[in-house]
């Protein structure tokens, strides 16, 4: 029986070297533009206790009953859950290594989440994210800094169409007021419920706000908003936040009816979405969760912060054909001969000691097999080194992306006559 062969995992996929580059570029400009603002990053580890999870995204979400991936530890029986996302586990590396100590804090982190959902475009099992979190600051300033540094990305991206949606969820006591109107709405609709927000009436209800049952959208727009039960404080927050987006020439509308699928936000929340993906239009999402940090075992502190689907972005910045530089070799060294090869082998190792990328051709082939390959990598040069040249101590350098002559040159002389010839190309290609 013929053996079958082993694939990834549905859900969670390769990044393949065509790939990478879009992904890389991607990478570069966040770390320059967090870097902008002040951003520090910080790295942990995929895994997590499960009840960091359970007790700050909430046990009535969908994340925790339905998509984290749970397991036993079989050594010494902890339960460990890979993370769905990046705010809790942020916030418990804050929290365990005291950073709060020295005053707030303003963190990045990216890399991958894993929720058990239906695979489909820009919803994968295992996906990616990057976050912005900001420890210990109070004021709407640092909601609004954390939207206009979204929209900035957008711009080094060249993405477009992008809309902001704002809201919010303010405090713990305007939400119990409104939970309890909301709840005596809903209980008049009881037969028209489905199960999902049957089943959450009592322990949930908000989340039944952001039903996507189109069989639920009459009564969800009939519901009590939440904007018309905030406290003073809340308010005053908002207007604020409004105020200062306004200032800095921001377009945004105001969705009484966001909400966000973790329990810890309160006060401002917001979302940027698209039209340009299909169903998953969300592309970044994020807000205010002050109760966050003592809800995990910290004193409280305030805290604010986002994050976006890498995924959907590199989705997003296809759609929009935004130029991006595919990284290829500036020189591929051709050879024929064991004394052309040893030449070779030096000529490459010089290049590279001078900053450039050479690429050494390894295995055999003819003079004409190699150069259909120097020309396949992208190389701007063929590096050409034959009989003649290693008698001669000397390479034949020979453009591959311009009509231009082919040159003999010395070996120490080949990495300066290079790097003048590239920096000539550069405005042509940039």
């Amino acid at each position: 029986m013929p053996t079958r062969g082993i694939q990834a995992i549905r859900g969670m996929n390769d990044i393949l070297p065509d790939q990478i580059y879009l992904w890389e570029f991607f990478e570069q400009v966040v770390r320059d533009w967090m870097a902008a603002y002040g951003y520090r990053n910080i790295r942990m580890p995929i895994v997590e206790q499960t009840d960091l999870f359970v007790r700050s995204i909430g046990a009535v979400t969908d994340i925790v009953e339905k998509e984290m991936y749970t397991f036993l530890d079989h050594l010494n029986g902890d339960s460990l859950t890979l993370r769905p996302e990046g705010t809790a586990s942020c916030v418990r590396a804050a929290l365990e290594h005291n950073l709060l100590y020295a005053g707030p804090q303003r963190l990045y982190y990216s890399g991958p989440m894993f929720r058990h959902e239906r695979p489909q475009k820009g919803r994968y099992r295992q996906f990616h994210q990057v976050g912005a979190e900001a420890l210990g600051y109070t004021g709407p300033d640092i909601d609004a800094e954390l939207i206009v540094m979204c929209a900035e990305l957008w711009k080094r991206l060249g993405i477009s169409g992008v809309r902001l949606e704002i809201g919010t969820l303010g405090n713990t006591e305007s939400r119990a007021v409104h939970r309890a109107r909301l709840i005596q709405y809903l209980e008049r609709h009881l037969g028209d419920l489905d199960d999902d927000a049957s089943r959450r009436l009592h322990s949930n209800p908000l989340r039944i706000l952001d039903s996507k049952n189109a069989a639920m959208k009459e009564i969800i727009e009939g519901a009590p908003r939440l904007l018309d039960d905030l406290d003073e404080d809340s308010l005053a927050h908002f207007e604020r936040l409004q105020q200062i987006l306004r200032i800095q020439g921001m377009n945004f509308e105001i969705n009484p009816r966001l909400v966000r699928g973790l329990d810890y936000y309160n006060r401002t929340v917001f979302e940027w979405t698209t039209d340009k993906l299909g169903a998953q239009g969300t592309v970044c999402a994020g807000g205010r969760y002050d109760g966050l940090v003592e809800q995990i075992g910290g004193k409280a502190a305030p805290a604010c912060g986002f994050a976006l689907g890498v995924e959907r972005v590199l989705a997003l910045m296809v759609e929009n054909a935004s130029e991006i530089p595919c990284p290829v070799p500036d020189a591929y060294v051709i050879h024929q001969g064991e004394a052309a090869h040893d030449l070779a082998w030096k000529t490459a190792r010089q290049l590279r000691d001078k900053g450039l990328k050479a690429v050494l051709h390894c295995g055999e082939g003819s003079f004409k097999a190699q150069m259909r390959k120097a020309d396949a990598s992208g190389a701007r040069f063929a590096i050409i080194i034959g009989d003649d040249e290693a008698q001669a101590g000397e390479i034949s350098i020979k453009p591959l992306r311009e009509a231009a002559e082919q040159v003999r040159a010395g070996l120490m002389e080949a990495a300066d006559l290079l790097k003048k010839n590239l920096r000539e190309l550069e405005p042509e290609n940039s």
